[in-house]
């Protein structure tokens, strides 16, 4: 099969529905994006949406993000996402190698993923494509919603 992977410009009506159909598939609890937010992701500076056609249908996508730290450009691999229908095909494949490329292109240093330990397929695949796991310990902080400080509690 063969898979085209573009850089999305801009927040079309096709993107938009992809995204709604995808996004489910790579997190249950995502909100839904309208067109207003696909259009901030497409157009910050920071991020490079990428999107995989096969069959001329939007299959994959893949959010690069560079930003430059006192340590030099960095790049960060987000939300990879695969159609169910059609993986196993060399999408997520395509999109990561693209998103490497462009970020080598602009000087990264380094590009980064996080993929969940149940996620072995594409553990597999990162690991192929020369990604090796570090030893790091990933915190998270849920923002979204607080109205207080962890202290207030």
């Amino acid at each position: 099969m063969d898979v085209q992977v573009e850089v999305a410009r801009e927040a079309s009506e096709e993107l938009v529905a992809a995204l709604g159909r995808l996004l489910p598939q790579l997190s249950s609890t995502a909100e839904p994006l309208d067109r207003a937010a696909v259009e901030r992701m497409v157009s910050c500076p920071a991020t490079t949406v990428l999107v995989a056609r096969t069959g001329g249908t939007i299959a994959g996508t893949l959010t690069l993000v560079l930003f430059p730290v006192p340590s030099g450009l960095r790049g960060r691999v987000e939300d990879v996402v695969v159609d169910g229908a059609a993986r196993g095909r060399g999408i997520a494949a395509s999109l990561t190698t693209e998103a490497v490329r462009i970020a080598r292109e602009a000087g990264a240093r380094t590009v980064d993923l996080t993929s969940r330990p149940d996620r072995t397929a594409a553990n597999r695949l990162y690991e192929r494509l020369g990604f090796r796991a570090r030893e790091s310990t990933v915190y998270r902080l849920p923002v979204a919603g607080r109205t207080s400080r962890p202290s207030d509690r």
